[in-house]
């Protein structure tokens, strides 16, 4: 059976999929640049394999495979360096962590599978592990179709899929269980978000201090420095806002990226007549209030919708 009667529109019926394929490739790299490279050349890969498609029907499962043994090959490839160094934060060990847009997850894509404490702790799973697991746990696909994305027995799926989900135990946060599958912040994590927004366009250290538990942390990948601590971050963030060297003025806009309410910082040096984009903050939240800031570079913005200057 040729691809001329049984895929005369594979390229169009395969683009459609585009979303959802970079999203799986998101969670397989951790990278949303990756993730963009990984889903165009799935689609390039899956063009000139065109002919292996036996079932029109069966298109979306052939694509994940074929996602998938793209995502495995660049995870084994020599592009960039994916070892996950030890450290008291998991986000901190993943160097290459970025953030996804929310602007383009599908609706129905709950945050415990998208946030970046479960994009960071995956990335400590070999990279089979971590594909039986997105496939398995997240995608819902059988152990048999599981095995023949991955050329390995069901056996096989079934004994990586109960190793990689005891290592994923021991990397998430301890109270990860209780957050639920919601697919955007809740009205409590806007109202957090929109007081560290006002707290940092004023510098009120006094807010800040008290919008953040004791414990939290902040991380500010590819740096692999970890501030632990409410004071830790204080002592980083006090020079930013108060003495003879303070950067300048202040505005931030909200955003939500992971699925997590998050704030794009634009500060206005003095001498400078406009507000440039220096970062993301992205907040998780607990209990009203922060317990963990993962600071991203400015490099997202254009896929937000968000300028670079105000």
């Amino acid at each position: 059976m040729t691809h001329q009667t049984t895929t005369p529109d594979l390229a169009g019926r395969a683009e459609r999929h585009r979303g959802e394929l970079r999203v799986h490739c998101y969670r397989m790299v951790g990278s949303y640049a990756d993730a963009e490279d990984l889903v165009q050349e799935t689609l390039i890969r899956a063009w000139r394999k065109r002919d292996t498609l036996q079932d029109p029907e069966r298109l979306r499962p052939w694509l994940y495979r074929i996602a998938t043994r793209t995502c495995l090959d660049f995870l084994g490839g020599p592009a960039r360096s994916r070892e996950v160094a030890t450290a008291a934060s998991a986000i901190a060990e993943v160097r290459w962590l970025e953030p996804y847009p929310d602007v383009l997850l599908d609706g129905a894509i709950a945050r415990e599978t998208i946030e970046l404490a479960y994009l960071a702790a995956i990335q400590h799973l070999p990279p089979r592990q971590r594909a039986v697991l997105i496939l398995r746990d997240v995608l819902g696909f059988p152990a048999e179709e599981t095995a023949g994305a991955l050329e390995v027995t069901v056996a096989a799926v079934k004994s990586a899929l109960q190793r990689a989900r005891a290592t994923l135990r021991t990397h998430l946060p301890a109270r990860r269980a209780d957050w639920g599958p919601a697919t955007e912040p809740s009205a409590a994590e806007r109202a957090v978000l929109r007081r560290y927004l006002a707290a940092s366009r004023d510098g009120d250290l006094s807010e800040l201090t008290a919008l953040l538990r004791e414990d939290a942390r902040q991380t500010m990948p590819p740096v692999a420095r970890v501030y632990e601590g409410r004071a830790a971050i204080l002592d980083l963030w006090r020079p930013v806002y108060e003495g003879p060297d303070a950067w300048g003025a202040w505005r931030s806009v909200e955003t939500v990226v992971n699925r997590q309410p998050a704030a794009v910082n634009y500060l206005r040096a003095p001498g400078d007549t406009a507000y440039r984009a220096v970062n993301i903050d992205v907040l998780r939240i607990e209990d009203g209030l922060i317990a963990e800031i993962t600071t991203f570079g400015p490099e997202l913005l254009p896929t937000l919708g968000l300028p670079a200057t105000l």
